[in-house]
């Protein structure tokens, strides 16, 4: 498989949901409105697209339905992670015979391993394909972040791990990863609100909430970033950083799925437990975030 750029507005895609079950009609219609949006990738199954909830063969079944809709027309990121090695490197298996062009791997959760046990376990996952696979640190989810030598040691060893999602809400450790590998390390944003600082120390895109519904305007403000145009950039960021805000108001993807809803985009902004609906007094804002993107 050819490898394709993994940079710029990638979208962590939430999953629909109908009575409790995924509601595909609803997927493939956001997977078309990401795509005529412009997005550089799409990734299901993530903690956006409630993996946590879903069954085995539901999330194989998402992987598989979001590659079908794509057709090859951008790359998709399947959300393979898990605090298991053996059910990560399973996942890993599955989204590579489903036909996903890489893997979203966080950290495991819970357990907490130490950073030698984190190293092996991404060992385990790179063995299991030789597609991309994206790191994936948010020590505010999982309680542990990946270390800089580890990620220095696994790109040592594999070449198809060279990127990282970094949610860890600091500026620094995107410099910290810069200065020990250069461009051998592609950084992403984990954290709408902070893409605009990281890409202004080296970060190359994000892995966007936000762009589940506004992906033309996030789009644009990371092509505006990564042509060196800071000063419109930081125009559409401030534009859009109340939104950016509103959207984690309540447990990710409550607010943007109730924000999809009200677009149109889906038909039901329902999440499955143990998330429950928008906390009422945290609409209004919403609302108000959602007005403002449209003027």
């Amino acid at each position: 498989m050819k490898l394709r750029p993994l940079t710029g507005t990638i979208t962590a895609l939430v999953t629909p949901f109908s009575q409790q079950a995924v509601a595909y009609r609803d997927l493939a219609k956001l997977v078309e409105h990401q795509i005529k949006g412009g997005v550089n990738g799409l990734v299901p199954v993530g903690t956006t697209g409630e993996s946590p909830t879903l069954s085995h063969e539901e999330h194989m079944d998402v992987i598989r339905a979001v590659v079908t809709a794509a057709r090859g027309r951008v790359p998709v990121i399947a959300g393979t992670g898990s605090n298991s090695t053996h059910e990560a490197v399973e996942l890993t298996e599955h989204a590579h015979a489903a036909g996903a062009d890489g893997m979203l791997v966080v950290t495991p959760y819970y357990n907490k391993p130490n950073q030698e046990g984190l190293f092996r376990h991404y060992c385990a996952v790179a063995d299991a394909t030789d597609r991309p696979i994206i790191l994936y640190s948010i020590p505010g989810r999982c309680g542990i972040e990946i270390s800089v030598p580890v990620v220095e040691r696994l790109r040592a060893r594999y070449p198809h791990v060279r990127w990282i999602k970094e949610a860890g809400g600091n500026v620094d450790r995107v410099d910290q990863l810069k200065q020990a590998l250069g461009a051998d390390i592609t950084v992403l944003s984990g954290d709408d609100s902070l893409t605009l600082p990281f890409m202004a120390v080296g970060a190359e895109g994000v892995i966007s909430v936000a762009s589940n519904l506004a992906i033309r305007e996030v789009g644009q403000m990371v092509r505006l970033a990564l042509a060196n145009d800071f000063t419109q950039a930081a125009r559409l960021h401030r534009r859009l950083y109340p939104l950016f805000k509103a959207l984690f108001l309540d447990p990710n993807p409550v607010p943007i799925k109730v924000a999809l809803a009200r677009a149109g985009l889906i038909t039901s902004a329902a999440v499955r437990p143990p998330l429950c609906d928008l906390t009422p007094a945290h609409l209004p804002p919403l609302v108000k975030a959602l007005a403002a993107l449209r003027k």
